[in-house]
């Protein structure tokens, strides 16, 4: 369930959990790799949104002449001096207006359109890479990660730097031209009010830097906080039966009051500083309008300038403090994002396994024959685990390997399908050391049935067909009854065509076994491996099932891990694991006679009758 919970916590987590990038410079050179493959619409769109603010800047400049022209007017009315109004200048300079704030509004539209179809087309390389990456990556990167910490990077932190690019990119040209040309339209106004007006932002900077600083961590906790919800309600829901059946259900709601109380207090600080900001930006806002009234009042008296230059001074002002806002939100828009890019270029950087060889073919005159000469391997390089282990094994024979938990019974199977590389000796299937296959070639000897069961959420026909994509129908049926499990999926609601859900979890743990072992039927492998692949059927299933595993087995060399020792006892070679290692090898009376390790699992199994 862990697994599941941190892959479920949002891109907003993501970035809050992310802080800041450890290497900022190197990610942004990669990020800025991805993004220069578009930088012709990127030109584009710096070019629509320099334009936009230029237009939507110069509007209350025009709007200032009409009023002043407006005013004119009307002063000459009231003093009796006549109506001084030229309507039809002012008609030309409304109609240049809208059509100004039309072309910024184009403007605005096409950079916002051009931006989301590049932040969508760097995500969409980011995770075709990270696809890629995935298959390439030993097995070892997966066992030492959980599932949700691998998912996050292509889910959430991949959706952060498609948002944070789309966000941060438009918003920053954007706001970069308004400021200058805010200010350079104050300075054609007054230079004297532009220094007055620019007195505010020290304090602006000071009162925001305040608030966000202290809001970030309030942020972080609502954020983590909510993020335990999720997996705290995810675990319940998903291990319903086992709270219900160990009477976990007052822990399980004291638990959900905690985590509740906790986000409630978070979550009601930084929604209460994050709404902060907007009143302290418009008081600071406010006070600079009023100076700026004074200001500009008296140097209209002095007929420095004129009342309109007031009305468009003041809405430049609202214009100065809006992006300085949204700079200020870039800054940590852009942390989060690459912090969000630094985590999903670590997993493109991860060492991959060692390449295909050119040279590898693969051959259809296939034997069965596979020797091991001299291995030695260890998940650990400083630590072997399996010291010079050789072995024969002659085409058609049944290999068992036997041990007690933990012994490390699959390490032998991992080895032979370079699911790991061995760090000495030779591997060979027919004489042909296994490094000289490709990987996709030597995996397509096999046919594995584990304990394990995978199905996905599809029809059962699709899961059955799984690996085999090009079977009939007819042989997809043939294959589930071969497996015994042809009558009891026609009981099913929808037959072959019954969607499992996305944990299979409407069937049982039996009927999930009986679809593999039909999968490894319809596949008909070269080279089969049996994990305990009866285990979770009726006794009854599990001799049909065995009978059908036999006929299967008859002419193909098979790799059978078992517990039962007493399914393996016609098996024409057996190796006993301890600890990792392979300790003895014969076939079982061989074993036996040698009264060591095996013959003493053996007994302990027979002890009393136990299993009989």
């Amino acid at each position: 369930m862990s697994e599941k919970n941190s892959s479920n916590k949002g891109p907003m987590a993501a970035m809050m959990a992310g802080g800041k990038a450890k290497d900022f410079k190197g990610t942004m050179k990669k990020l800025i790799k991805y993004i220069s493959e578009y930088k012709i619409s990127v030109f584009t769109v710096v070019f629509f949104a320099a334009l936009s603010s230029v237009f939507s800047i110069v509007g209350p400049k025009i709007l200032g002449k009409i009023t002043t022209k407006l005013s004119e007017g009307l002063i000459a009315y009231v003093f009796g001096t006549g109506l001084l109004t030229d309507f039809k200048y002012m008609g030309t300079l409304a109609i240049v207006l809208v059509i100004l704030y039309i072309i910024s509004a184009l403007c605005m539209y096409l950079q916002s359109f051009i931006m989301s179809k590049v932040s969508m087309s760097v995500t969409y390389n980011l995770r075709r890479d990270i696809s890629k990456k995935m298959s390439k990556i030993p097995l070892n990167y997966y066992d030492t990660r959980t599932h949700g910490e691998v998912l996050s990077r292509v889910t959430n932190d991949v959706e952060t730097i498609n948002q944070g690019l789309n966000q941060s990119i438009t918003q920053f040209i954007t706001s970069i031209a308004t400021v200058i040309g805010v200010v350079v339209m104050m300075l054609s106004i007054s230079w004297l009010m532009t220094a007055v007006a620019l007195l505010i932002i020290p304090l602006t900077l000071v009162l925001l830097g305040g608030v966000m600083k202290k809001s970030q961590g309030y942020f972080i906790a609502q954020q983590e906080n909510l993020g335990e919800m999720n997996g705290h309600i995810e675990e319940m829901y998903g291990s319903h039966n086992v709270v219900k059946a160990f009477n976990g259900e007052n822990d399980s709601i004291e638990k959900m009051n905690t985590i509740n109380e906790k986000l409630y207090k978070s979550g009601l600080m930084s929604q209460f500083l994050a709404g902060s900001m907007q009143p302290v930006m418009n008081f600071v806002g406010n006070l600079g309008y009023v100076a700026i009234s004074i200001m500009g009042g008296y140097l209209a008296v002095k007929k420095v300038i004129e009342i309109g230059d007031i009305q468009s001074f003041i809405q430049y002002m609202r214009n100065f403090t809006m992006p300085l806002a949204q700079l200020a939100a870039i800054s940590n828009t852009l942390q989060s994002t690459l912090a969000a890019a630094e985590r999903v270029f670590e997993f493109l950087d991860e060492e991959e396994d060692t390449p295909d060889k050119h040279f590898a073919k693969f051959t259809d005159k296939f034997k069965g024959d596979v020797s091991f000469k001299n291995v030695s391997f260890g998940y650990n390089p400083n630590k072997i685990i399996i010291n010079n282990f050789t072995a024969d094994i002659k085409s058609g024979q049944t290999v068992a390997i036997v041990g007690p938990t933990g012994a490390g019974k699959t390490t032998i199977v991992k080895l032979l399908m370079r699911f790991y590389d061995i760090n000495k000796g030779k591997i060979t299937i027919d004489g042909v050391d296994i490094f000289d296959y490709t990987r996709n070639d030597l995996r397509s000897m096999f046919g594995m049935v584990l304990q394990e069961t995978w199905l996905y959420n599809a029809s059962i026909m699709d899961n059955i067909r799984y690996g085999t994509f090009d079977a009939t129908d007819e042989e997809v049926i043939n294959a589930a009854k071969a497996a015994h499990c042809d009558e009891f999926i026609r009981s099913l609601p929808g037959g072959y065509n019954m969607i499992l859900n996305e944990e299979a979890s409407n069937i049982s743990q039996g009927q999930k076994q009986l679809f593999t072992i039909a999968r490894v039927i319809l596949a008909n492998p070269k080279i089969l491996i049996l994990d305990e692949a009866t285990s979770s059927v009726d006794t009854r299933t599990e001799i049909l099932i065995q009978s059908a595993m036999n006929h299967l087995m008859e002419g193909r060399t098979s790799f059978v891990i078992a517990h039962r020792l007493s399914t393996i006892k016609d098996a024409d070679l057996i190796l006993v694991m301890r600890d990792g290692d392979v300790i003895e090898q014969g076939n079982h009376n061989e074993l036996l006679a040698q009264n060591g390790f095996y013959a003493g699992l053996y007994n302990s199994q027979f002890e009393d009758g136990i299993e009989e």
